[in-house]
């Protein structure tokens, strides 16, 4: 049997299309034939014998025990006696969702074991990424002898070596990627250690966030078995899943496994809304319905996102342990007007950084640089590149001082924080460090084109690798008529969906398309019709200028097509619908 979709061996956009289950994988589970949320799970690497466990995933069903991570016991340890003495602690935290995160859930925490405890977030552009020397020092001096840096430390060697010789000690909660030598904190802890056991080192897809989580269930364990809790009530861990769940899908880490169960259960805790400072958020972004992995993605992620790229550093901390309404509803405002500011500045340095991309066409790794490119957004932009190119994208915003931040991001199969880590290395950047999928870095503007060229020539092979692999994976045909609600409520039961757990794509067809026109900022829409009578809306986004768009913008009244894309609910009507989120096109006759 080919595992070949339809007989599709090149599309529109030139990629076969596949079948996301292969032949080889078809035999032998003895299924129901309707048994979709089983057929979703095993086409997306569940092992037969592991269906149940992962329809619903739960906590108890996936949660390790945190005590296999290296330091977590002793990071734990030292936090309990902070918590015993009411010791002054400071949560150091990164400037993006999972940083936010990360230190929001740290200092709700101990905040209800009456820890006095406070939130340190740098500024983007006075202070940069990570802890620094001074900032830790003066820390101290304020009172705190105790700081927890959250999504960031690990390449903090300086830094944390000052404070130590200062009397501060350092709890260090990352999750990116180490070098060969730790920092010289008081624990390290992160699933991405060199020297991290194997069945730890599994753990190594965590966000930040979700470290943190362990750490928070490690300190109260230990408090517990130390009698803390004897005449006080123990803080539920649980309700601060909806921070874990938000920090995790931002920072765009593979649901599977512990992270799946982790925004499972709490989406469910964030439905409830709880948290003062993320309920006024999702009043500002106008979800009135129970929040989805996507919600958090592409409408909550962002606006706390743009207190740290385009405003005050620390808004996203503020708002998620607030708990005043008022100051909630204020904050949420002020991100939502910030994020409006950001997509301006983002919209110009992209078309920008397309155009300067077309100097390294022909290289493995896209590397583009200019002067006057805001800092904030120039991850969003090397986002936007790499799919546009399909292939690694790093976008260097050059300072007055002749040196530049860079912000990459990279694609499955390609390893990019490595390559940044080596490249640091071998002394082409003043500092760098990241995870497989994005990285940061500094550089001086003289060795921006030795790094492209180091870059490029390290990661050839991989790019060349994953680009020969490209095809458009197919869940499951439907006929035009199963393009409907019923089909986006039935797979919704094997979510969450994100990266490395994506959404079912779905081939339909044959079609005609009846209207098509371009929406908004570079949408194409199309209103399409099946052989038999049912008619459906499809939109493929930012794809207007592209290929496909201009290929299906000319097709009206046409030809037949198969149309591939992710079928998604519709609320706008006056009745529930459906539209599919175009991703490809194939000519069907």
């Amino acid at each position: 049997m080919t595992d070949t979709a339809l007989g599709i061996a090149r599309s529109i956009l030139g990629q076969p299309w596949r079948w996301r289950r292969t032949s080889a994988q078809m035999g032998g589970e003895n299924l129901a034939p309707d048994d979709l949320v089983a057929q979703l799970l095993l086409a997306r690497g569940v092992p037969r014998d592991d269906i149940e466990r992962q329809r619903a995933p739960t906590l108890r069903a996936f949660m390790p025990d945190p005590s296999l991570f290296r330091d977590m016991d002793a990071a734990a340890a030292r936090l309990a006696d902070a918590v015993e003495a009411r010791e002054a602690v400071t949560v150091f935290g990164d400037y993006d969702v999972d940083g936010a995160t990360s230190a929001a859930l740290l200092v709700r925490l101990l905040r209800a074991l009456d820890v006095p405890v406070g939130a340190y977030i740098p500024d983007r552009l006075m202070e940069g990424y990570g802890p620094s020397g001074a900032a830790l020092v003066r820390i101290g001096a304020a009172g705190s002898r105790l700081v927890v840096t959250v999504d960031c430390g690990a390449q903090a060697f300086d830094a944390i070596a000052e404070a130590k010789a200062a009397g501060v000690e350092v709890i260090v909660v990352d999750h990116h990627q180490c070098a060969t030598t730790l920092p010289q904190a008081f624990a390290v802890v992160n699933p991405n250690r060199l020297d991290e056991a194997p069945d730890a080192a599994l753990h190594g897809n965590l966000a930040a966030v979700g470290v943190a989580f362990l750490l928070g269930a490690a300190l109260l364990r230990t408090l517990r078995t130390r009698g803390f809790f004897g005449s006080r009530p123990e803080p539920a861990l649980i309700d601060l899943l909806d921070l874990v769940a938000l920090g995790t899908v931002a920072d765009v880490a593979r649901l599977t496994g512990f992270n799946r169960a982790l925004v499972t259960q709490g989406l469910k805790v964030m439905a409830r809304r709880g948290n003062i400072g993320l309920a006024a958020l999702m009043d500002a972004a106008r979800l009135t319905k129970p929040p989805t992995a996507s919600d958090m993605g592409f409408a909550l992620g962002p606006r706390i996102n743009a207190g740290g790229r385009v405003g005050k550093s620390d808004l996203g901390v503020r708002l998620l342990t607030t708990s005043d309404p008022q100051e909630a509803a204020d904050i949420a405002q002020e991100l939502n007007r910030l994020n409006e500011e950001r997509r301006a500045i983002e919209a110009a340095v992209l078309d920008q950084a397309i155009e300067a991309s077309a100097a390294c066409a022909n290289a493995p790794v896209a590397l583009v640089a200019a002067s006057g490119w805001h800092p904030g957004v120039i991850g969003i932009v090397a986002g936007r590149l790499k799919e546009r190119l399909h292939r690694p994208a790093i976008v260097v915003a050059l300072g007055d001082d002749g040196i530049g931040k860079g912000s990459g991001r990279s694609i499955a199969g390609v390893d990019l924080g490595a390559a940044v880590l080596a490249a640091k290395e071998t002394g082409l950047l003043v500092a760098g460090g990241g995870h497989a999928m994005a990285a940061g870095l500094t550089v001086a503007a003289d060795r921006i084109d030795a790094l492209g060229a180091f870059l490029s020539d390290r990661l050839a092979a991989d790019v060349e690798r994953a680009s020969g692999d490209k095809a458009l994976l197919i869940d499951a045909v439907l006929a035009p008529r199963g393009i409907s609600p019923l089909w986006c409520e039935a797979i919704d039961s094997a979510g969450p969906y994100g990266a490395g757990w994506p959404a079912p794509r779905v081939a339909t067809g044959p079609v005609r398309i009846v209207e098509a026109g371009i929406v908004g900022t570079d949408h194409l829409r199309l209103i399409v019709s099946g052989d038999d009578g049912a008619r459906f809306k499809a939109i493929a986004f930012r794809s207007a200028e592209s290929l496909l768009g201009q290929t299906l913008l000319h097709a009206r009244g046409g030809r037949k097509l198969w149309l591939a894309g992710r079928a998604k609910r519709d609320d706008w009507g006056s009745r529930p619908a459906a539209e599919l989120h175009l991703e490809d096109a194939a000519w069907a006759d």
